[in-house]
């Protein structure tokens, strides 16, 4: 196999080639057809979260076809096509994983941060994990579905039933989940860089009912707003746009400092909530539902051998939507 290596942190990737791994007990090989290109991956590479790991094989946003299979796994097959997410492995004995919060599990593995992902031609997962998508659509158009489509369902669940949604940071979770946003009937409101007047026009082609800057107000005041930039001064600006009672949630990983505000800004039940990881109950109804919506990836392919380049790209906002590794 061949992988792109993150060896020391702070530091380009390393073109390698790797022996072939085989899975052990519980676990399936799949090889790979695409892996998306997320922020966290960005933030492992930067060295932004806690206990990193290397040499690691980044990615978390994997599709593939297994090709071997470990003992005790049941339900998959050779040839099947599957997706693999940022959460890995959850120990399935701790106090959250017996209460059906896996997503806190008190010893998980992360896909591409504390267990090699999918920055390469094969890679091995946690069969539990590894959720089954049929034959509908590309490697290509799925791929970003599995992290920013994920964490984007998650957090609009944890948004509530609102009608009026504001979406912070309009890349690959917003761009996806702006489209479920408005299946379901609501008015999606997007929320660029200032002056970003590419991306508010990306917004608008998607039928938002009103695009601009993050500095600036929305028209009417907001139910909950979902926030999916790492600038942390964005918390108060989404309270600012919030009604009474209204909700925030934070849904990045990593986040600057969240500066001090003023009371009156939380006042009148108005709530901040953050979103970590994803459960397996989430891969299956946000997979589900996306293959009746109909939903879009705006993407642009990269070689594997060229994920530094993806990787800068992403840091400097230079495409809309996500960007993908093929082998």
């Amino acid at each position: 196999m061949h992988a792109m290596v993150l060896e020391e942190l702070h530091r380009p990737l390393v073109w390698k080639e790797l022996p072939d791994r085989e899975p052990a007990p519980g676990e399936v090989r799949v090889r790979i057809g695409a892996c998306a290109v997320c922020r966290t991956d960005l933030h492992v590479v930067d060295g932004e979260l806690p206990d990193p790991q290397v040499p690691i094989i980044p990615g978390h946003e994997i599709v593939g076809r297994i090709d071997a299979i470990g003992r005790d796994v049941e339900d998959l097959a050779i040839g099947q096509r599957v997706g693999i997410p940022w959460l890995g492995h959850s120990c399935g004995v701790c106090p959250y994983c017996r209460d059906g919060r896996e997503n806190l599990c008190d010893h998980p593995l992360f896909t591409g941060y504390t267990r090699d992902g999918g920055y390469a031609t094969a890679a091995i997962a946690d069969a539990r994990y590894a959720f089954p998508l049929g034959e509908a659509g590309s490697d290509v158009e799925l791929a970003p579905l599995l992290c920013a489509g994920l964490i984007g369902w998650r957090s609009l669940v944890m948004a509530g039933e609102g009608h009026r949604i504001g979406l912070y940071g309009f890349g690959a979770a917003a761009h996806i989940i702006a489209q479920v946003a408005r299946w379901q009937g609501r008015a999606v409101y997007a929320f660029t860089r200032p002056d970003d007047a590419a991306s508010q026009a990306f917004a608008r082609s998607l039928g938002v009912v009103w695009a601009g800057g993050s500095d600036e107000p929305p028209p009417e005041p907001l139910d909950a707003a979902i926030i999916f930039a790492t600038a942390g001064d964005l918390v108060p600006q989404a309270l600012k746009a919030l009604r009474k009672g209204g909700r925030v949630v934070c849904a990045g990983i990593h986040v600057s400092d969240i500066p001090a505000f003023a009371y009156d800004l939380l006042w009148e039940e108005r709530q901040i909530v953050s979103v970590a990881n994803l459960t397996r109950r989430d891969g299956v109804d946000f997979l589900g539902l996306a293959s009746r919506i109909g939903i879009v990836t705006n993407t642009t392919v990269y070689p594997l051998e060229r994920a530094n380049d993806a990787l800068s790209d992403l840091r400097n906002g230079r495409f809309e939507g996500a960007a993908v590794l093929v082998p």
